[in-house]
């Protein structure tokens, strides 16, 4: 098999190389300038993670978790991305590929549709699960969020030709993916079990996307948009995640103790807000996560909450009322240091790109360093100055809350995938 590393770019910010991307960093988006200047980048003070809303300083691991953590994460549901039902009653799955071997004998292939409601003909998901053949225990899983279906990304031929979203109407993925292929074998030889799903499969990634995915089941009669506080679409697929992991508890051959979640751009942010929101998984790798994810939203570089919330662009993918705050984001009751903060104490891995300036790989790493003090109430290591690490520098890689930066753009590279292995090995 040809080992191809995955590189996952988002298809609207997708250069070729980094001279190309340097000279195309969009300038105005949705009518608003962008700024790549540190000496614009402006000055702020980030919300206190560490003092209660009602003035009460966090001085232990306990008061993180059973006072201020709680605040945090209902502060981010109402205004980041809103609030999302519970698993559903009628969750039902169906194993169709039970067990074939897979990979030149290396891997147990497993196929498996997620029914998301009671009628089985819409709203179904299809998950692709590889387990090491050598193991004779439950193994730890990855479980991947994918923007193509998993027969596009993985050289298999005995896929299901899933379907794909294209220009608001679903097609077969039969035609090659821009995102490249996945080296599964990699995971196959760790130890580590690896399954992905198509983020489509959940809720379609384009503003009128609520009419066809699962947020439409969830509308109340004669509502046909979601309130200021209710979930968009990062929350669907964040819960979309967590029906995988109900699956993996019902599997004897997965240690559901022991899951893993990894996604890129807006599915960097969408497992973030996952790992925080289910608290089973294990571990996170947020990948190039940006704006809206780990990057600080007050630091004016790159993409910002005015870019990203623009109802010509992505208001979709938040709660309504993330968009109030576009023009006053330092009045906003946290920042992104509390996604990052939110995970503690368990292992978190923020993967970037050097020349990846609309995300601003800067704003991520200053991010961790204002969440390292609360990973330190739980004795857990994070980054401790505000000197950035150069890119290719993996002394920060193997923290609780890690850091890693490659040199180059928006995607997750070959050699990431062989670091993002070495962090599941250590963590999983």
């Amino acid at each position: 098999m040809k080992k191809i590393g995955s590189t996952l770019l988002l298809a609207a910010l997708s250069f070729t190389s980094n001279a190309q991307q340097a000279a195309n960093r969009p300038t105005m988006v949705a009518g608003f300038p962008v700024n790549y200047s540190e000496d614009s980048a402006g000055n702020y003070t980030l919300p206190d993670l560490l003092k209660c809303t009602d003035g009460q300083a966090v001085t232990s691991a306990k008061i993180w978790t059973q006072k201020r953590r709680p605040e945090l994460v209902k502060m981010v549901e109402e205004i980041q991305f809103g609030k999302m039902p519970p698993a559903p009653k009628d969750l039902k799955f169906n194993a169709f590929d039970k067990g074939t071997p897979a990979l030149n004998g290396k891997a147990i292939r497993k196929q498996v549709t997620v029914y998301l409601t009671k009628d089985t003909s819409d709203h179904k998901m299809n998950l692709l699960i590889y387990l090491p053949a050598a193991s004779k225990k439950p193994v730890p899983m990855l479980l991947n969020i994918s923007f193509a279906a998993y027969n596009q990304i993985i050289d298999d031929q005995g896929l299901l030709v899933g379907n794909i979203w294209k220009d608001g109407k679903k097609i077969k993925a039969d035609k090659p993916s821009v995102f490249g292929k996945m080296d599964v074998e990699q995971f196959m030889d760790a130890g580590i079990g690896f399954a992905t799903v198509y983020y489509g499969d959940i809720e379609p990634d384009f503003k009128d996307g609520i009419n066809y995915g699962i947020r439409k089941e969830y509308l109340k009669p004669g509502q046909t948009q979601t309130a200021d506080n209710e979930w968009g679409a990062i929350a669907a697929w964040s819960w979309g995640l967590s029906r995988a992991l109900d699956y993996f508890e019902t599997e004897k051959q997965i240690d559901a103790k022991r899951v893993a979640l990894q996604g890129a751009s807006r599915l960097g942010k969408t497992v973030l807000w996952a790992g925080i929101r289910d608290e089973r998984f294990k571990v996170v790798v947020a990948s190039i996560s940006g704006e809206g994810g780990a990057a600080l939203s007050r630091r004016n570089y790159g993409e910002t909450i005015r870019h990203i919330s623009d109802p010509s662009r992505y208001l979709y993918q938040f709660a309504p009322n993330y968009h109030t705050f576009a023009e006053r984001v330092n009045e906003m009751p946290f920042d992104a240091h509390a996604l990052v903060a939110l995970m503690a104490p368990r292992p978190l891995l923020l993967q970037t790109g050097s020349t990846d300036y609309w995300s601003d790989p800067k704003g991520e790493y200053l991010s961790a360093v204002a969440a390292a003090p609360v990973y330190q109430l739980f004795n857990k290591k994070g980054p401790q100055t505000p000197q950035m690490p150069a890119a290719g520098d993996t002394s920060l890689l193997l923290n609780e809350l890690g850091y890693y930066m490659h040199e180059g753009g928006h995607g997750v590279l070959p050699e990431d995938w062989k670091h993002i292995v070495s962090y599941l090995k250590k963590y999983l």
